[in-house]
């Protein structure tokens, strides 16, 4: 099974039906057969740009307890490597999320991203390209 990088974006847009992207995301994830890996500054910031309903962020919610999506367990010494690779893409810049996403990929080896941001072409994990599913 294949495993992908999941971003705030198209969690947002699954949720958002006003977002531009929705309809295919909700395709995306109807069809798409892999295990997706993300981390609390991504859950964090989809909660953040759901805020403007209570019963959206709500089924939010409940979408990520029936997934069987991994939420990664960063902790306190993920700080340091985080905080090298905000540093390393200051000039995009890169904020925490991405930063945490960067770090999975790193440390589990995993390339593929589902995500509506332009960022990870610049980003590298280990000298490797995102390959987008998106």
């Amino acid at each position: 099974m294949q495993s992908t990088l999941l971003d705030a974006g198209p969690l947002i847009a699954l949720f958002d039906k006003s977002d531009t992207h929705s309809l295919r995301v909700q395709t995306f994830f109807k069809n798409y057969p892999g295990k997706f890996y993300t981390t609390w500054p991504v859950i964090t910031e989809t909660m953040h740009f759901l805020n403007f309903n209570p019963n959206v962020q709500s089924d939010f919610l409940k979408w990520l307890q029936r997934n069987p999506l991994i939420i990664s367990p960063q902790d306190k010494t993920s700080l340091e490597k985080i905080r090298t690779l905000i540093l390393k893409y200051q000039n995009i810049p890169m904020d925490l999320a991405d930063a945490s996403l960067l770090l999975i990929s790193e440390e589990e080896g995993i390339n593929n991203i589902v995500t509506l941001d332009s960022d990870y072409i610049v980003y590298r994990s280990k000298k490797k390209k995102f390959k987008y599913l998106l």
